[in-house]
């Protein structure tokens, strides 16, 4: 265990993520992640798999409607709050930790009980998890090791969390065949690790010196800087096309990743794949789009001086094709295509935005813009996760629902995006 460490260490200090403070930020993000997918396997176990289909359908509506509904509220409020701590992130990011922690004893409760308290107690989950989320997108700009672009500082730290989920998986399923709490007690122990560990990031984490609040606006006076002056109503808007529409992109991307969440669970358990069992189907599918995002953050990560709106208007039409042939010749091969190609161009696409951000957007006001942004995807995946369960289970139907989606986010960007391209942006794109 002492070698596993030393060598996971390595890796995460590789080409001066050590000296920067990056590399303790990925085994942050590692340990965010275990504990996350801790908590998805007690709250799938329980909302989804103990009951039969029906009822299941209706407790999962009522989860999304307890939990994601508020939380659509919630998230554009938590970018803005922690915009106004610049001089606690690191303390922000150990009370999202806690929290989670203390909410995972809850659920725990809740779960042996059959209590009520386990959905506003998940909600809670989420709004501190995006706020770990918003917190770290903050973060990484403030990390970065020499000769790195902010693509490929988040490509490792997103790689770090990926590989931790696909580890602590299968021990939280190990854990809740002893147990239906047993999972639950397991994310508690990580997030008090990933507590302590947040506040072992690097002192500059803290700082917030020539930071500003994003206000990212369309018109002449906002293009070339933050905007100083008071506003009423700051929000996101753009920042030019190319941001704007890589954004509008990427929220169709993440409509389907919600869609095919929430679609795919109810279909494939009702309908398995051919020979394999409910289980069996739904991990297929799990499998083909973690590998999928994996491979996306990998690509990203590898690619050089590539115009960032040239990999969000290729990638939207690679998984459009593919939702096409999959509602046409509906099948378990294509069905789990579908769910790798989603991931892979989800993963790549965000990162191509990202891109963007960096290129785009001042210096000044970048994490608050990546924040802002984060919640607009999130909420994205809330609509498509929504219209997944009220869809009914007819594969071919549903992914042709998908496949008209993304159609529309492609259709709406690709005459922005490939004007940014030609021109150029604002300087040279840099994708890694």
């Amino acid at each position: 265990m002492t070698g596993t460490a030393r060598g996971i260490r390595k890796a995460t200090h590789a080409h001066g993520a050590g000296e920067s403070g990056l590399g303790k930020l990925i085994e942050l993000h590692a340990v965010n992640g275990a504990g996350d997918v801790m908590v998805t396997v007690a709250l799938a176990s329980t909302v989804f798999f103990s009951v039969p289909t029906d009822e299941a359908r209706g407790r999962v509506a009522l989860y999304l409607a307890i939990t994601m509904a508020p939380f659509t509220v919630l998230a554009p409020v938590v970018g803005p709050l922690l915009d106004r701590l610049p001089h606690g992130r690191r303390a922000a990011m150990a009370g999202s930790m806690l929290a989670r922690a203390l909410l995972a004893l809850i659920i725990a409760g809740a779960v042996a009980g059959g209590s009520l308290e386990l959905y506003p107690a998940a909600l809670g989950v989420l709004v501190a998890s995006k706020a770990y989320g918003v917190v770290r997108s903050a973060v990484v700009p403030r990390l970065l090791p020499p000769k790195f672009s902010l693509v490929k500082a988040n490509s490792r730290v997103t790689l770090g969390g990926l590989l931790a989920t696909g580890v602590a998986a299968p021990i939280g399923a190990g854990l809740h065949a002893i147990g239906p709490r047993w999972p639950l007690y397991g994310a508690f122990v990580i997030y008090i690790w990933g507590m302590f560990l947040s506040f072992s990031l690097a002192p500059k984490v803290d700082s917030a010196k020539g930071e500003d609040t994003a206000l990212l606006a369309a018109d002449e006076q906002h293009l070339h800087g933050p905007h100083i002056k008071p506003v009423k109503k700051p929000g996101l808007r753009t920042v030019g096309i190319a941001v704007t529409h890589a954004l509008g992109a990427n929220a169709a991307l993440r409509w389907l990743s919600g869609f095919l969440t929430f679609f795919l669970a109810f279909l494939l358990r009702e309908h398995p794949l051919t020979g394999e069992s409910a289980a069996v189907s739904l991990g297929l599918v799990a499998v083909s789009a973690g590998a999928g995002n994996a491979l996306g953050t990998a690509v990203g990560a590898w690619l050089r001086q590539r115009a960032p709106e040239i990999i969000v208007v290729t990638v939207l039409p690679i998984v459009l094709g593919v939702a096409i042939t999959a509602a046409i010749f509906f099948g378990a091969f294509l069905v789990a295509c579908l769910a790798a190609f989603a991931g892979f161009s989800q993963a790549l696409a965000k990162l191509a935005l990202d891109a963007l951000i960096q290129r785009d957007v001042p210096e000044t006001v970048r994490p608050s813009a990546f924040a802002r942004s984060e919640t607009m995807l999130q909420m994205a995946w809330v609509l498509g996760g929504a219209i997944g369960i009220v869809m009914p289970l007819n594969g071919a139907a549903g992914l042709s629902l998908a496949a008209a989606v993304i159609a529309l986010g492609w259709l709406t960007t690709v005459r922005g995006l490939l004007g940014s391209a030609r021109h150029g942006g604002v300087s040279k794109p840099r994708v890694a």
